[in-house]
């Protein structure tokens, strides 16, 4: 069951993807000449009162919205190329814009019940926590950022301490509406005493425990500042990428994807929560997914984008634009490559999943 709901889920993403393309291409007064979700033969087929074909085809790893003058020159005013700058970009960015919105909603839909919010403040100490007093922290303190990292959410506190190197921690606390700077503090993952006195545990000595009611503003709050953690963690997963620390074996395609939901689904302890939990995931690869379509790689929205900034520049000072058909030249080369990773990442998807 949970592998079907990761599939729907997938389809929507994608379909939210390509309708933000579409409705932006609508408003900007482009032909669009078929709204596809997915690749491959066409499984439904439906021609709609401007022209434009709706299809839906059998490989549910992608789909396009089809505009007219995307790939090439044309005569027709309605055609993309034949739009001014703002209007392209706003075409060329409608997609990510929406997996970014549809993320949002799904945060803020889970949040709609919410009776209170954990945050960062500081509630006490172990017994053994050596560094409180004012040179050091305090009850009350609200931990703001550790190492230049701001931190949106309770969550953050334990992410960014553990990515410690040992040398200490840069911290900056709120205490009483003020911001106050630590530097270089000596936490240290050691065993400590728990709350209740008796059990010990490993971790920094700190506890929290501090509840935001979850008013309407908290909501909207938290909403905006998990979509902000979301795009974060993209930032930190491309700097592992790109420093080393990760490679394309740790990368996930679509089948690690649907994996990871259906895993994400069956330990859950109940129905309710596998779904609440699921949603929470998609919300998560929404906001991936608007952040990876923005980078400038050639067949990404991204790349379109950058082209466009190109074109535009290169007009402006040689009176020249950047021939579409070089532009497609590589955006066709960069989609060649990505298949190539994806299919990479999908044959170690199936080797971790079934090997």
């Amino acid at each position: 069951m949970y592998i079907i709901i990761a599939i729907l889920l997938f389809g929507i993403l994608i379909a939210a993807h390509e309708w933000g393309h579409f409705i932006a291409a609508r408003l900007c007064g482009v032909t669009v000449h078929e709204f596809a979700i997915g690749m491959g033969p066409a499984l439904w087929q439906h021609t709609g009162k401007k022209g434009t074909q709706f299809s839906v085809r059998a490989l549910p790893i992608g789909g396009y919205c089809a505009m007219e003058g995307e790939e090439e020159e044309s005569d027709d005013p309605h055609s993309l190329s034949n739009q001014g700058f703002w209007k392209k970009t706003f075409v060329f960015a409608a997609g990510a814009l929406m997996n970014f919105l549809v993320g949002v909603v799904i945060i803020f839909l889970l949040f709609v019940d919410a009776g209170g919010f954990y945050t960062p403040e500081i509630t006490g100490f172990a017994p053994e926590f050596t560094l409180q007093g004012a040179d050091g922290l305090m009850e009350g303190d609200i931990l703001y950022s550790i190492d230049g990292e701001r931190i949106y959410l309770y969550n953050d506190v334990s992410m960014f301490l553990s990515r410690g190197d040992g040398d200490g921690f840069d911290l900056v606390v709120l205490r009483n509406g003020e911001k106050v700077t630590l530097e270089d503090v000596p936490l240290t993952l050691q065993e400590y005493t728990s709350n209740d006195g008796e059990t010990k545990y490993t971790g920094y000595g700190l506890y929290f425990g501090a509840v935001e009611e979850a008013t309407f503003p908290v909501k909207l709050k938290m909403t905006w500042l998990n979509a902000v953690d979301f795009v974060r963690i993209v930032r930190y997963s491309l700097q592992e990428l790109l420093t080393g620390g990760a490679g394309i074996q740790d990368l996930n395609g679509p089948v690690g994807i649907v994996g990871a939901i259906s895993e994400v689904g069956q330990q859950s302890p109940s129905v309710l929560a596998a779904l609440e939990n699921i949603a929470y995931f998609g919300a998560m690869l929404a906001v991936n997914l608007a952040v990876v379509n923005l980078l400038p790689i050639p067949a990404l929205d991204g790349g379109r984008i950058f082209f466009l900034v190109i074109s535009t520049i290169s007009l402006r000072i040689f009176r020249k634009k950047i021939p579409m058909k070089y532009e497609a030249a590589i955006h066709f080369a960069g989609f060649a490559l990505l298949m190539v990773l994806i299919l990479v990442v999908t044959f170690n998807d199936v080797v971790r999943l079934f090997g």
